[in-house]
């Protein structure tokens, strides 16, 4: 019988994702008093348009940009990552 290649899902693919964001190239910022993780995002790795919170407009899929998350939250990594923001890089920096 031939054997399928197909990878299965499991239990745990949500603690990879959290995972696989956590250990990504970041950084660590200042802002408003609180600390924020500040991690880019490739464009080839940009597959989704989001809206950025600078300006309100839409950052398309295949467009470089920031992820921050607070990293200094009371609830928790999972619940500061849960609220993470994608931004342009640009608006990052001025606000």
């Amino acid at each position: 019988m031939p054997r399928s290649h197909r990878r299965r899902p499991d239990s745990s693919s949500s603690d990879d994702s959290l995972d696989r964001l956590i250990a990504g190239w970041k950084r660590s910022e200042t802002r408003r008093g609180a600390e924020w993780t500040v991690q880019p995002v490739s464009a080839s790795k940009a597959v989704k348009a989001y809206t950025c919170p600078g300006c309100g407009r839409t950052i398309a899929a295949g467009t470089a940009h920031v992820v921050t998350w607070r990293a200094d939250g009371v609830l928790g990594d999972a619940a500061d990552l849960a609220n993470r923001r994608h931004w342009h890089t640009h608006c990052w920096r001025l606000g």
